[in-house]
């Protein structure tokens, strides 16, 4: 065996390729139901290259809310380049197979940034914490320095959590079956194919899952101090005031969550919901949250909102 083989040529597959779906019985609609998904591409990828750049480029976003809110854009963004690719497989070009090892690949990257988006929205809701309730020593806790320590940790942490999907996939002897359930690859699909003892695969996969439990968990506990320190102010237009500053990232949150939950309890009900609810609440896992976190925090986010304004008024100028 040479030894520059990638770690995905160490797996003995019985099955070549796997068969990605789209929507069961609308093949023949593909096409038509590729333009509002690579319009929902198309939106999210300039709206989050949009957020990205305007906080690069103007030196009044150099503060650690919008730091933060970058690193969701990057979440964002690499999750809808991490499965674009197979969706233009399956909708528009209609080429559904995929070889195992694009596929360990693929999931790796899907979950990887799907933990990335979590964790980010973690450190938001302390962010809002620090920021609601210690503001004055905000800027000394979460200095520059110690944002780009915080992301770079929770990235090498999410990294370490993901590898063992594919790493673990590809050990396993693949025969018989090879029709997954979307037009992407997902951990929990793909494991689901393996002619080989899998068991391993299903309680890492449970561990991943409460790590994103323990996700919202923390940041609901956030929220309740957050609430707390709230009604401690005397005004009740300075409680509006103050939690105005959390109505994006709240937003940010249910986006996010109610998705993965409404999945999770899909796939527990499996034998009494459709395939096309499972495809469906699936796609807008993956299309919604990076399409709509750059229009919430652009409409919400007033000094965001004037940059884009004070630039476009330039350009017009």
């Amino acid at each position: 065996m040479h030894t520059g083989m990638s770690i995905f040529n160490l797996s003995v597959t019985e099955v070549s390729t796997f068969h990605l779906v789209g929507f069961p019985g609308m093949e023949s609609a593909h096409i038509w139901i590729f333009i509002p998904i690579c319009l929902l591409y198309t939106v999210a990828i300039l709206g989050n290259c949009t957020i990205l750049f305007f906080i690069k480029s103007e030196p009044s976003l150099h503060e650690p809310m919008y730091y933060f809110l970058s690193m969701l854009a990057l979440s964002d963004l690499g999750l809808s380049i991490s499965s674009l690719p197979t969706m233009l497989k399956v909708f528009l070009f209609n080429s559904p197979d995929i070889s195992p090892n694009e596929c360990f690949a693929q999931e790796f990257f899907i979950h990887e940034f799907s933990a990335m988006e979590s964790s980010v929205l973690l450190i938001m809701s302390f962010d809002r914490y620090i920021a609601i309730c210690n503001p004055l020593r905000y800027t000394s806790i979460l200095t520059s320095a110690r944002v780009l320590q915080i992301g770079l940790a929770f990235s090498l942490k999410n990294v370490l959590l993901i590898l063992p999907f594919p790493v673990t996939l590809v050990r396993l002897r693949y025969c018989k079956k090879n029709l997954l359930s979307h037009s992407y690859c997902l951990h929990q699909d793909v494991m689901k194919l393996a002619c080989s003892d899998n068991k391993f695969n299903v309680i890492y996969g449970l561990f991943v899952a409460l790590t994103g439990i323990l996700d919202i968990t923390f940041i609901f506990m956030s929220y309740a101090l957050i609430l707390r320190a709230v009604l401690g102010i005397a005004s009740q237009r300075e409680r509006l005031k103050v939690l105005s500053t959390c109505v994006s990232h709240i937003c940010a949150v249910l986006i996010f969550y109610v998705p993965v939950i409404s999945l999770a309890v899909i796939y527990r009900l499996a034998s009494r919901s459709s395939p096309i609810s499972k495809i469906l609440m699936a796609d807008i896992f993956l299309l919604v949250p990076p399409v709509m976190n750059p229009i919430i925090y652009c409409v919400k986010s007033q000094q965001i909102r004037n940059v884009i304004l004070e630039k476009l008024c330039q350009k017009q100028s």
